[in-house]
């Protein structure tokens, strides 16, 4: 079995941190302890904790695109309502990464809609996909299909955001239903 690289088991590290304890617990000797290293190791391949972590979202986001990506419902309404799943499956298994990628402001954190249209956020570009394919096949109404991926899947963020905060109340299966009967209200308004 071949080591990983330096490099990855630091960011890995700090990933596993995040992902426990959120963003604030990520500390550059807390990293190093992790991995066994000595702190000033890590400032060879991270010059600090914000270019690490900044590596840390951009990895994690080309994993959930490239896990989203291989959905390949043919359908695009059922891929929709199967992102929505992937979407929530993430947000809520891994609370503290779904709340650094999606709401902690970040230095060069992807923005609307520059960095969509770059394709630099795969995990939105999913939903565009999904959005173009439908629009393209007659199921969707013709519209932009940016601007209609936006719609689809703020709601979702937003309710996601507010289950977090402990703002609604109710059991994981419960929110899980009220985030699609929400997209499929959405999707009634937009399918042809």
């Amino acid at each position: 079995m071949v080591e990983r690289k330096t490099a990855d088991r630091i960011a890995a590290a700090a990933l596993d941190i995040l992902v426990g304890e959120g963003p604030e617990a990520v500390s550059m000797r807390r990293v190093a302890e992790a991995v066994g290293v000595t702190p000033m190791a890590i400032y060879r391949h991270y010059p600090n904790r914000e270019v690490l972590l900044r590596a840390v979202a951009a990895d994690s986001l080309q994993e959930l695109g490239a896990q989203w990506a291989a959905r390949q419902d043919p359908d695009p309404v059922t891929r929709i309502y199967g992102l929505l799943t992937d979407f929530l499956d993430f947000a809520l298994g891994r609370p503290n990464l779904h709340l650094f990628l999606m709401a902690e402001r970040r230095e060069r954190a992807p923005h609307f809609p520059e960095d969509l249209h770059s394709g630099e956020t795969l995990a939105c570009g999913v939903v565009v996909t999904a959005v173009e394919q439908g629009m393209h096949e007659g199921t969707l109404k013709p519209d932009d299909p940016l601007e209609v991926a936006l719609a689809l899947t703020a709601p979702a963020q937003g309710l996601v955001q507010l289950y977090l905060g402990g703002r609604i109340a109710m059991p994981e299966s419960e929110f899980r239903a009220l985030c699609r009967r929400t997209t499929e209200r959405i999707l009634h308004g937009i399918t042809a």
